[in-house]
């Protein structure tokens, strides 16, 4: 089960969103975005990181907010390639057939939760309860767990306060602390809900619960981690491949200009001498 909020930063001369996106079986962080539009981009980039998470993953319950572009984006990234027809011609791309997305939407009333609708926006109800049955601590569809993760962010990142003196200025600085804090949060810290005997009974990190990591990282371990890179992989070409227009190296280049009438002469032999013999008294 997975969970997708966003958050509104305040800074200087500008006003930053944040999407958020956690696994809320194991309350890791997935996935986040920071954007000064709050357009269909937003969304696409945190679902692309999202899917990225979710490789070895079919059924899938995906609880949002009332925001309506997070449906139309999860249906667009979560798609695979199927050939419908024998043959030649193109695949068509199809939503995963166990994705399930609920949508929560909670009315305010000065302030406070007066009301809270819930709806399953693409799936099947059988197959969503199934899925949230699955889903450990949760009971019913909710945003309970994502909001909380917020209220984490808001408390360590100065910038994501309501009230301070610390605006961002700009929005790599944001964007790099929410990835420090984010990522404090999965290896360097106990979750307190995690380590209750409901759970496991022992300080556990959201790390852990996932089966990343066995043990608490500090700071520094995680600073200093070394990640190989991702191999490069060439792109692939458009259109039809080229003609090969260069000259083959196996085949002897052809003499140019006219051939000659007259063979070159043999280098062993003597040179004939130039003009007339002279003539001897």
């Amino acid at each position: 089960m997975c969970k997708r909020m966003r958050i509104r930063a305040k800074g200087r001369k500008m006003v930053a969103w944040m999407g958020m996106a956690i696994d809320a079986t194991s309350r890791v962080w997935l996935a986040g975005v920071v954007s000064i539009p709050r357009d269909r981009a937003l969304a696409d980039r945190l679902l692309q990181q999202v899917r990225a998470c979710c490789q070895g993953v079919r059924a899938l319950l995906v609880c949002t907010d009332g925001w309506n572009a997070y449906p139309n984006s999860i249906l667009r990234v979560f798609r695979e390639k199927v050939k419908k027809q024998a043959g030649p011609g193109r695949a068509g791309l199809a939503v995963w057939p166990e994705l399930c997305i609920a949508t929560v939407i909670k009315h305010t009333k000065k302030k406070r939760v007066v009301e809270v609708t819930r709806k399953l926006t693409w799936g099947t109800i059988e197959k969503a309860q199934h899925l949230l049955k699955m889903t450990r601590g949760c009971k019913e569809f909710n945003t309970s767990l994502i909001e909380r993760f917020n209220g984490t962010m808001r408390e360590r990142l100065a910038s994501l306060t309501r009230k301070c003196r610390h605006a961002a200025q700009r929005l790599e600085t944001l964007e790099t602390g929410m990835y420090l804090i984010g990522s404090t949060y999965n290896f360097c810290w106990a979750h307190h809900e995690l380590s209750t005997s409901k759970h496991f009974g022992y300080g556990c990190t959201p790390a852990m619960a996932a089966g990343l990591t066995d043990h608490v990282w500090s700071v520094f371990e995680l600073l200093s981690f070394k990640m190989a890179p991702t191999p490069w992989v060439e792109p692939k070409r458009r259109g039809r491949p080229r003609k090969a227009t260069g000259p083959d190296p196996t085949v002897p280049k052809r003499p140019r200009g006219r051939p000659r009438k007259h063979p070159l002469p043999d280098p062993t032999l003597p040179k004939r001498p130039r003009g007339r013999p002279r003539k001897v008294a």
